[in-house]
């Protein structure tokens, strides 16, 4: 078996690492293939895609775990390493470049400390985070006692069994991530197809809607809406238009725009979200798709400020978002004209195993 391996596989240096609510594979960029078409298929085959268990690769047979980060040296002044994020489509052999992924990206600052591209300052490390995906910066600060990267603590996630070490998440320029601007439309609300919606984009390109004018209450469990077909494919019509409105051209390949049905709040929070990503309900929800939330919350004439619950003054920073697993805290920042000027939020991640991930030799071409 060792005689034919190496005709038949290579190998590539991997990390698994759970990223806040997400869960995939870190690779270095310069262990993969610089050829874009042939980088896709080698991902393809590492995460067993196509498939809808992915049981010859790597994945876990949802969006959430079919999720890869590759980090590489900055490319540019102001950061310290570069992120690019990658969607691996579970049941066809297409991976989408678009979107970023905010739970990913909190593994990125341990990953790319522990691989030598960053030096560990004693007691903590900020790694400033430059996301190709969106073009956007990010400050990630991590526990690093001794110069070491420290994954046990105190901090609990919803979504994530357990405690462990808190890893703060500044986002600094996240307006229009992939579109021409926060409201890119020019409209904080408008219809389609009859539904009144807001079509943003803070970290994520977003449309947002009122869980009742899909038909649901808002607070269904995420099984109970991926059964069910026909509004699964209500949002889908609506979300091809808003793709076209937000200047993405067709998107009925890609996962952006995302989509929130929102709702009162129901357990003390700002408001209550089920995330789309954008096919299947989120079981929790994402990191960069609960920032575009909170934005949306904060600034009136949207249809997420409209069922958020009411905040004046210092209050307005902090919004809970509920989700399917409990909520996410994000903490924002205005400019004097009450424009968000940035958006932090805590998240966890853990290294989970370390070595060589075998790959058909066929992929790299």
């Amino acid at each position: 078996m060792d005689q034919i391996r190496p005709a038949a596989v290579r190998k590539i240096p991997c990390v698994l690492m759970r990223g806040g609510t997400s869960r995939g594979p870190y690779f270095l960029e310069s262990d993969l293939p610089a050829d874009p078409a042939a980088r896709d298929r080698v991902l393809l085959a590492a995460m067993g895609s196509p498939h809808s268990l992915q049981v010859d690769g790597i994945g876990g047979g949802h969006a959430l775990t079919s999720k890869v980060a590759i980090v590489a040296p900055a490319s540019r002044p102001g950061a310290d390493v570069d992120y690019l994020f990658a969607q691996v489509s579970v049941d066809r052999a297409f991976v989408d470049w678009s979107p970023n992924c905010g739970n990913m990206l909190s593994g990125v600052a341990p990953f790319a400390i522990e691989a030598g591209l960053v030096p560990a300052a004693d007691g903590e490390t900020t790694v400033r985070i430059f996301n190709r995906n969106t073009k956007g910066l990010i400050e990630a600060t991590v526990r690093t006692p001794g110069g070491t990267v420290a994954y046990d603590g105190e901090a609990a996630i919803d979504g994530v069994a357990g405690t462990a070490a808190p890893i703060r998440l500044v986002f600094l320029d996240a307006v229009g991530s992939k579109t021409a601007g926060l409201f890119p439309s020019g409209q904080r609300a408008e219809e389609i197809d009859g539904v009144r919606v807001t079509l943003a984009d803070y970290a994520m390109p977003m449309m947002l809607a009122a869980a009742a004018d899909l038909g649901i209450v808002g607070d269904e469990a995420p099984e109970m809406l991926d059964r069910d077909a026909a509004l699964i494919g209500r949002i889908q019509a609506l979300r091809l238009e808003a793709g076209r409105r937000m200047g993405l051209g067709d998107v009925s390949g890609l996962v952006v725009p995302k989509v929130g049905l929102l709702s009162a709040p129901r357990r003390g929070g700002t408001l209550t979200s089920r995330y789309f990503v954008p096919d299947r309900c989120h079981r929790s929800h994402a990191v960069t798709g609960g920032l575009c939330v909170a934005v949306a919350s904060r600034t009136p004439g949207t249809v997420a400020y409209d069922l958020a619950s009411p905040a004046e003054g210092e209050a307005r920073r902090a919004v809970a978002v509920e989700h399917p697993s409990g909520r996410i805290d994000i903490d924002l920042a205005f400019a004097a004209d009450g424009t968000v000027t940035r958006a932090g939020v805590v998240r966890t991640a853990r290294r989970i195993f370390e070595g060589s991930l075998l790959v058909p030799a066929a992929a790299f071409g």
